[in-house]
């Protein structure tokens, strides 16, 4: 866990708060609380909040923006008594959004940041105004005949490996490495902050526990069962309803292009899709000008 007044060099100025209420302290940015609508922006692997420090000053002008760690990243404790599911995350975000009332909610999501922002809008459709989702599913089907899964993908396949286990209990070493592994390629801004930021949440192997358990529920057969349990066919037909957009990198190398954009239609057959050449899984590193405009774009029109 990192320190609560840590900035990195200014790199991160938001001020902290913590929610205790569901057995472990629980980091979250809030800024411009007073906004008419808010942004909840959701991460995933192996990254925590800071994925989102472009993004911030940006959507708060539009209106207040909400951005929390997950248990076992960032600023979020890391209990030992925990197993780290696909549930317990989403339990934890749900307890978050009803403690602080979150409502006429735009979830941005990315990565693991689709399945456990997106159950929110399973959960509670009346809170949720619209969707955007980022090289992630929020559920939805795969293309028929699709064999291009994130099954298939090059992480997955590492992550299947022997220098699975021994690279990602080591965070603090090989963050940036496991990021490219997924698909960082723009470095050009990487520098000794950037390193420390990303690393600091994972200083031992057992402070890892929560990046190393968000691979393996890909093809969990809990995950897959705790995620049809809220995946209702009443729950499906109201977040149909949601305006949503779809933005992809094309060099991610976790979540298949096709696959994902496949899935996003099945629940949203007209909802705006974008995919950027050159840009890989983490857009809010590589493109966070482009995507932030075509959200505020998005914003406007919905």
């Amino acid at each position: 866990m990192i320190d609560a007044d840590e900035t990195f060099e200014g790199t991160w100025p938001y001020p902290p708060h913590f929610f205790d209420g569901y057995g472990f302290r629980m980091h979250y940015v809030d800024e411009n609380p007073t906004g008419k609508e808010t942004f909840l922006c959701v991460h995933g692997e192996p990254t925590w909040g800071y994925l989102y420090r472009n993004f911030i000053p940006r959507l708060g002008k539009l209106g207040r923006v909400v951005v929390p760690d997950h248990m076992g990243f960032g600023k979020s404790e890391t209990p030992r008594d925990r197993r780290y599911t696909i549930e317990e995350h989403c339990d934890n975000l749900e307890r978050l959004v009803l403690d602080l009332d979150l409502r006429d909610l735009t979830l941005v999501l990315q990565d693991w940041g689709g399945p456990i922002g997106g159950s929110i809008a399973y959960r509670h459709p009346e809170r949720v105004r619209r969707l955007c989702v980022m090289n992630a599913v929020v559920g939805g089907r795969a293309p028929e005949g699709s064999k291009n899964t994130v099954r298939d993908s090059p992480w997955f396949q590492w992550v299947n490996s022997p220098a699975f286990e021994p690279t990602i209990l080591n965070l603090g070493s090989t963050a940036l490495s496991v990021m490219k592994r997924i698909g960082f390629d723009r470095t050009a801004q990487v520098d000794e902050n950037w390193v420390r930021a990303y690393a600091a949440p994972f200083p031992t192997p057992a402070d890892c526990i929560a990046a190393k358990r968000f691979p393996e529920a890909i093809a969990d057969r809990e995950t897959i069962a705790f995620l049809k349990t809220i995946r209702t066919e009443q729950a499906i037909n109201a977040l149909k309803r949601k305006p949503a957009m779809y933005i992809h990198g094309e060099a991610d190398r976790a979540m298949p292009m096709d696959f994902a954009v496949g899935c996003f239609k099945d629940l949203w057959p007209d909802g705006p899709v974008v995919t950027l050449p050159g840009v890989g899984h983490f857009l809010q590193e590589d493109a966070p000008e482009a995507v932030t405009a075509m959200i505020e774009q998005f914003v406007q029109m919905t």
